[in-house]
């Protein structure tokens, strides 16, 4: 297994493949349908698997994936969101967007992993939560806003991969981790490029998207210097989707080590840790919101 690297180190060791790639083009590649999601992680990484469905109120929300099983031998559990490849698995997943009874259930394997004291993966993979009514009515925010809660206080190892495109609330209610590790074409971002573009100059023209998305800072390197993420992770040349078994080895790596040191803390120590990293975050955001107001408003 590779030994971790310096923060300047990962920033710089762009893969030479995409390296020329644009914002927007990045965002593309992580939106791309073929791109593995978390249960093609979950064929590769976890072994006995066993899926959990429903929340025990509603219903049972296809976009969220959640169980248990083994990770290197190693009992974990595993959240993760799903869009599908196909037409009709998109659909069927809601193209990976969750209901307030995802989120839900997403709670229930939270709660299981932190009192039979399971290391808890998580993958991100959503434009966002359910915006629909339906999802409103049903408390949508109450339910981000408990995960939320949730992950900021447990007291076992949390490990969120950012593996496609993580986007606003949505995506944050799996990402309150210990660590964040980032593929190197995935993105995170509180709204996506064309939602930033139509609030900020009221078009989503194609040159009003890109523009946003370079200002938005939703790319792997830029995350890993404001300290969001810990770690980007490799993919194969040309994206994780040319060769998912090497995205999913590599990923599987950057997993073990990580979970190593953190299995070394205590449950008390895990919880400060968090609390630290997120602290920590909210002040380099204000001092690079203060740098780069003008760049970003112009």
């Amino acid at each position: 297994m590779s030994t971790p690297l310096s923060r300047k180190t990962r920033v710089e060791r762009a893969h030479p493949s995409n390296g020329g790639l644009s914002a927007i083009e990045r965002v593309r590649l992580a939106r791309e349908a073929s791109r593995p999601h978390t249960l093609d992680y979950v064929e590769r990484l976890i072994d006995d698997f066993f899926e959990i469905h429903g929340d025990r109120r509603f219903a049972d929300d296809s976009a969220i994936v959640a169980g248990v099983g083994r990770f290197d031998g190693v009992p974990v559990a595993v959240v993760g969101h799903q869009r599908g490849h196909t037409t009709a698995e998109r659909i069927k997943r809601n193209f990976g967007r969750p209901n307030p009874e995802g989120y839900r259930k997403a709670a229930r394997v939270y709660e299981l992993a932190d009192r039979f004291a399971l290391p808890l993966l998580t993958f991100i993979d959503t434009q966002g939560a359910e915006p629909g009514v339906g999802a409103e009515e049903r408390g949508q925010a109450e339910a981000i806003a408990r995960n939320l809660e949730l992950m900021a206080r447990l007291k076992t190892p949390i490990i969120s991969c950012i593996i496609g495109e993580g986007g606003s609330g949505g995506a944050l209610a799996l990402g309150v981790g210990n660590v964040v590790l980032m593929q190197e074409n995935a993105c995170y971002s509180v709204i996506t490029p064309e939602g930033c573009a139509a609030i900020l100059w009221r078009e989503a023209s194609p040159d009003k998207v890109a523009a946003a998305a370079q200002a938005l800072k939703l790319l792997a390197p830029d995350l890993l210097r404001l300290g969001v993420i810990e770690e980007i992770i490799g993919e194969p040349p040309a994206g994780a989707h040319r060769d998912p078994d090497a995205a999913a080895r590599i990923l599987g790596e950057a997993i073990a080590r990580h979970l190593r040191k953190l299995s070394r803390l205590t449950p008390h120590a895990l919880r400060r840790q968090r609390e630290r990293k997120f602290a920590k975050i909210g002040r380099r955001f204000v001092l690079s919101a203060s740098i780069e107001k003008a760049g970003f408003l112009g």
